[in-house]
Parts: structure tokens; sequence; C-alpha cells
């Protein structure tokens, strides 16, 4: 497989620059892969596709502020700074991207918040990547809460708002586990109700943990598949929640995984049995065509950017040219893409 086959073009008119508002209005759009069928729904029609005794996996990290702004130390130049993940938190050591890059050098200090902190620059990463040490002393993370705004892509052409903090964020993100720079984006349309609507019905929800990082702003450059390498991302899986999936398929129900850090996650931890097993670690699990699915049995979406990796993992899920068959639907119907926009699932 070549990444030339991966790549489509979009109207920038259907990128959605806001959500939908309330959450399970978005649209839903349902492929069977058994039959070709598409559906055209709205997503709190998404119970209609899990039955009694079905697992839904949910991604329950938390998105912070990461995207905070800056003056270069002596010039005064206005620098942007991507948080990407903490390395060590009792030296306050992150990875950051910075922009811009050319301005940003090894020993140049950065402050914030009308001079109140600073970081330095103790290496360089990629282009425009760098570690930095931060001097704070206290709970970085309040101040960055304070201070950061919502790291929106770059293809949502506004600025970011308060707002954004509440509707860039899954209703189920756990305030423990803040350390994404991204939500899983197809559960941006779950509400509480609609969750507790599905658990009455009799489907399991497990929750597992993968922290989305610099990952969800890459875009793979090479055109052999088989030479990209992901940029590993933590996750882990509760023993309970490993129990609560293995439930689901031992009695030959279907697991729905939320998003494709779920995919990612519960595919990278399969026992020999053809069960979830616990585990805790990093995975740089790249999923492209062919790969045989071993724990995922329907898969939950958005509609996402020409040759990411997201888009790699649903044409292998989907099969590329039912994918394209129903991005192509999409766009005439005036679906919403990208991590605003509107919901794809395959059945």
């Amino acid at each position: 497989m070549k990444l030339s086959e991966f790549k489509y073009n979009i109207a920038k008119n259907l990128i959605a620059k806001f959500p939908a508002e309330p959450r399970d209005s978005a649209k839903l759009m349902v492929l069977n892969r058994k039959n070709g069928k598409i559906e055209e729904r709205v997503f709190e029609d998404i119970i209609d596709y899990l039955n009694k005794g079905d697992c839904l996996v949910i991604n329950d990290t938390k998105v912070f502020p990461a995207r905070l702004f800056g003056k270069k130390e002596k010039t005064n130049a206005k620098i942007e700074v991507m948080l990407l993940r903490e390395l060590k938190s009792e030296e306050r050591i992150w990875d950051v991207l910075v922009e811009p890059a050319r301005k940003v050098r090894i020993g140049n200090k950065i402050y914030f918040d009308n001079n109140k902190f600073n970081c330095e620059v103790i290496d360089n990463t990629t282009s425009r990547g760098r570690t930095v040490r931060f001097s704070f002393d206290g709970n970085l993370f309040k101040i960055i809460e304070k201070i950061g705004q919502m790291p929106l892509p770059d293809y949502i052409k506004r600025e970011p708002t308060e707002h954004d903090k509440k509707t860039y964020q899954c209703v189920f993100a756990n305030k423990n586990h803040l350390a994404s720079i991204q939500p899983p984006t197809a559960g941006l349309h779950f509400t509480e109700e609609l969750l507790k609507d599905i658990e009455a019905k009799g489907v399991r929800i497990a929750k597992v943990l993968l922290n989305i990082g610099q990952g969800s702003f890459e875009r793979i450059e090479v055109e052999d598949l088989t030479k990209h390498r992901m940029y590993s991302e933590f996750f882990t899986i509760s023993r309970e929640s490993a129990e609560i999936i293995n439930k689901s398929l031992k009695s030959k129900k279907q697991v729905m995984a939320v998003g494709s850090s779920v995919v990612r996650a519960i595919e990278s931890s399969v026992l020999t049995s053809g069960q979830v097993k616990p585990n805790k670690g990093w995975t740089d699990k790249f999923i492209y065509p062919p790969y045989d699915f071993k724990i995922t049995g329907k898969f939950l979406t958005n509609f996402q950017p020409s040759a990411s990796p997201s888009l790699l993992l649903t044409a292998t899920f989907a099969g590329k040219e039912e994918m394209y068959k129903a991005y192509k639907k999409a766009m005439k119907s005036n679906f919403r893409f990208f991590a605003y926009g509107d919901a794809f699932l395959m059945i």
C-alpha cells in the first residue's frame, strides 16, 4: 500500500469549525461492511447499533489547554509553545513544539503570564520540537488551565475560546487523566443521557486510557507505508476493563471501539486466546492495510483528514473502496468533517 492511495480533497466549507449542539444531534453515517449498505442517521441513533451484551469501549483521557503564548527573553518576540508530554514531573521537563521554530534555540528562555515564570530550552528534538525546563513552583497544570488555550488543530481556522474548554472534551473524560492534546473525537458526540440509555439497554461500557499526543497532529511523509513510525503514546487497560471487554467476547457479542485511540490500545493488548489482557505501557502501533482486527468488531470514528494515520485505520477496517464510497456520499450530503465534525460508524 502507498500513501498516495489515501489522499483526497475536501471542500473548506465541510471542515467543521464548531461542534454540533447538543452533542448527539450530529449526523451519523453507518456503513455495513457485510453488504455495503450506507445509512444516514443522527448520532443519538447509535444506540440502535448496540445490542444487549455488547461492549462499548471509550478512552477517558482528558485534554488540557496545551497551547501557551509567551515572549522570548531580550527580543520579546511572540512564541507559541505547544506542550506535548511531561517527561520528568519533578524537574518540570517537557517535550514541546515551538513556533516560529527558527527563533527558538538551546539556552533561550520564554516568559509567560506577564513574566511570572519561564521555560528554558535545553534540547532540540525535531525541526519544531524542543525539550524545555519550566521554572515554576507549585502546580504547573493549574497555571496552564488558567493561561493556556485548547490545542485545536490548524485546520480549524479560528482562535480557541473558553467555550472550547468544555466542547473539546468528552463528557466521560476523567479529571485524573489530564494528559492529552486532543480528545478521542468520536467520543465528543456522546451525552451523559445517551450513555445512561446505552447502559440501560444492557450494553457494557469499558474505559481504557490512551494519552493522545503529537501523533494526532502528524501527517505521514513517506510514500512507503511500511517505513512510517508512529509516535509512542502511553496507555492503560485495567484488569476490570479487560474483564468487561472479555465478557462480551466470550458471549460472542461485539466490541464497539470509540475512536482510533481505543482501537490502538486494545489491538496492542491481545492474548493468544483472542482476548484482551490488562496492559500498561507505550504503543506506537500503526494500523494500515492489510490488518486482521482481533478485538474490534464495530468502529466509531469521525471523518478523518487526508493521509492521516486515523484515515489509514479507517480504510483498514472498512475497506478502502467502501470507505471512499462513504466519504463521497458524506460530502454530497454535507456531512461535517474532522475533529468537530460528524460521526462515521462501521459495523
